[in-house]
């Protein structure tokens, strides 16, 4: 055995080095869309084309979560961590060098591919390692993510405005070689435990997910730029194609032996509620919040610098409201705070929904709204988090996994349905108002899941 899996953990030292890594890759998905003018004009492209760095990011990203869970339960979480943030790195530095639009949007597709194997190796990096503490610090992970929303878009514009666009890359090169350094001497190594047929990997069961959710955001990223009936159907197509696929998928792990994921940790009691609270509660919201700045400036004719402010009034709130969930979860469990999280989202969007009261502003108005989704947001995350892997352990690289992919299909998906339904029709403004009027009703409507979430108190 090697020394460094006998000898004490230095959890401080540990987790500062991973979370460090996570907020790296929270950066650069925020800190792009600040930098698109600049890549349009460096490279001589269109608009569109730069507006795919971010869709092939995405991209990545969601196809990679559930391989990088899988191959972290098959070589090691310390390992695939390792190899994700040199994945990550070199990609950083292709994408600072990349000489036309076609390579930068390939090596953003690969640069996900890695940052997407940072949430599953942390998750059992922590899980494997940190004893009866691992609920408290995986609760933390949810106030990385806030602050670099918060921070991403500042460092964007600094870089954009005094240097160049290739910066925005280059600056990855000495952080991501500083995590690799510091994670190879003190990450502690996995152990050793006896390899079967489960550690195959399912190349069927990979094809299937992967062209199901391929085909999926292709469906919904391309129904908003839409404009005509006629042109509604080859979306509609990919629409129906990937639902053929993820229906197969479904079909090939409950006959398969040694399944990609294990059908009850998608659907299973308890694990099944789990993940459609991710997708509805905070899928759907972090999707809504990113309309916020859209509303604003249709609806209310606030600038572009002060809309995009109001992200970071959520982004606060969220933070300040998760540590506050961190603190208390083991007195709360994990129900009180859904209960909590969805009134207060209900606010938010509520708010949003109607025209500021008599004698304020509208900037107030909307910045107070914010400030509640992002408290509700932030209330709930420690509790999902921690409810499907007290379940399975064992299995926490893949939940983590599950779980950020849940994430992403409710944000995605809701972008995407908002702003084509907004496409169709002339008043951007008023139509985000009555979105989120719905939203609010949809979250009454889901908040009895909570009450299917296994409630827990105390560590796991």
């Amino acid at each position: 055995m090697p020394p460094a899996a006998i000898a004490p953990v230095r959890r401080n030292v540990v987790f500062l080095i991973v979370v460090s890594a996570l907020l790296m890759m929270s950066l650069d998905s925020t800190i792009v869309a600040t930098a698109l003018d600049a890549i349009q004009q460096g490279l001589h492209t269109s608009i569109n084309l730069a507006g795919w760095t971010l869709t092939a990011y995405s991209f990545g990203f969601v196809l990679m979560l559930p391989v990088s869970g899988k191959l972290a339960e098959r070589y090691g979480r310390r390992q695939v961590f390792l190899a994700s943030v040199v994945v990550f790195t070199l990609a950083s530095l292709g994408c600072a060098m990349a000489g036309n639009i076609y390579a930068l949007i390939l090596l953003r597709a690969l640069q996900a591919g890695g940052g997407a194997g940072f949430t599953p190796t942390v998750t059992g990096i922590i899980v494997e390692h940190f004893g009866d503490a691992r609920d408290r610090y995986v609760s933390l992970f949810g106030s990385i993510f806030p602050i670099g929303a918060m921070i991403g878009p500042i460092f964007g514009g600094y870089f954009v405005g005094y240097w160049s666009w290739r910066d925005i890359f280059y600056v990855n090169l000495p952080i991501g070689l500083v995590i690799v350094l510091l994670a190879w001497r003190f990450v502690p190594h996995d152990p050793e435990r006896a390899r079967d047929s489960a550690d195959r990997m399912d190349l069927g069961g990979v094809a299937l997910l992967g062209s199901g959710l391929l085909a999926g955001m292709l469906a919904v990223g391309t129904l908003g730029a839409r404009h005509s009936s006629e042109a509604v159907w080859p979306s509609l197509a990919l629409l129906i194609f990937a639902i053929g696929m993820v229906a197969l998928f479904l079909r090939h792990i409950r006959r398969a032996q040694a399944p990609f994921i294990a059908p009850r940790l998608i659907y299973g009691r308890d694990f099944g509620a789990v993940n459609l609270v991710n997708m509805t509660y905070s899928g759907i919201v972090i999707g809504a919040m990113a309309l916020i700045p859209l509303y604003a400036i249709n609806r209310y004719d606030i600038g572009v610098l002060q809309s995009g402010t109001l992200l970071t009034a959520q982004g606060l709130a969220a933070l300040i409201c998760s540590l506050i969930a961190v603190a208390l979860l083991r007195r709360t469990g994990y129900r009180m705070p859904l209960y909590l999280g969805s009134v207060l989202t209900v606010i938010g969007f509520v708010l949003l929904a109607l025209p500021p009261v008599p004698g304020s502003s509208a900037y107030v108005w909307l910045a107070c709204a914010a400030c509640f989704l992002g408290a509700g947001n932030g209330a709930i995350n420690p509790a999902t988090r921690n409810a499907g892997l007290q379940l399975a352990p064992e299995s926490s690289s893949m939940l983590a996994a599950l779980r950020t992919l849940s994430l992403q299909i409710g944000s995605i998906g809701t972008i995407s349905i908002v702003t084509a339904v907004v496409s169709h029709n002339g008043d951007t403004g008023r139509t985000l108002a009555w979105v989120f009027a719905f939203l609010a009703a949809f979250r009454v409507l889901v908040m009895p899941l909570a009450r299917r979430v296994p409630e827990q108190r105390g560590a796991w």
